[in-house]
């Protein structure tokens, strides 16, 4: 694979990565309206404890908000290429516990519906590249 085929599928995959996971914050928070899973906060913080019967209840109210801080963060760190591996590694752990809770509490089908393990799998690969292009990280580097 040439250079630029990897330079634009990390920006690719970066950018989509980030951009989907801040469209499902958007939908917990109301911005997408109509086009909505959850619709708002009370509704995702009732699927958070749908998702996560087998904790207590104030753990998962808890992990409603920890999860949309994460996925904020991370998708930021990813779309302008901060702490890349860090960001994919802790992304595709979330993105895995996202997975595996659904599959536990729904069923594998939904999971899979919602391309959850697939975002895992990218986040995973994306961690493991051993040279990221057009990032802050290389901004700052150079500065130094």
């Amino acid at each position: 694979m040439t250079k630029n085929k990897i330079i634009i599928s990390q920006l690719l995959l970066r950018f989509a990565l980030g951009v989907t996971m801040l469209s499902a914050v958007a939908d917990r928070l109301s911005i997408w309206k109509n086009n909505s899973t959850w619709g708002n906060w009370k509704n995702f913080e009732l699927y958070t404890k749908q998702l996560i019967y087998f904790v207590p209840e104030k753990l998962a109210t808890t992990s409603a908000y920890i999860a949309t801080f994460l996925e904020i963060i991370l998708s930021i760190m990813l779309i302008i290429g901060y702490k890349i591996k860090l960001a994919s590694y802790l992304t595709s752990f979330l993105l895995l516990s996202f997975s595996l809770s659904m599959a536990i509490s729904f069923s594998i089908k939904t999971s899979l519906d919602y391309s959850v393990w697939i975002g895992f799998a990218a986040s995973f690969l994306l961690a493991n590249q051993t040279k990221y292009f057009i990032t802050i990280d290389n901004l700052i580097k150079k500065k130094l």
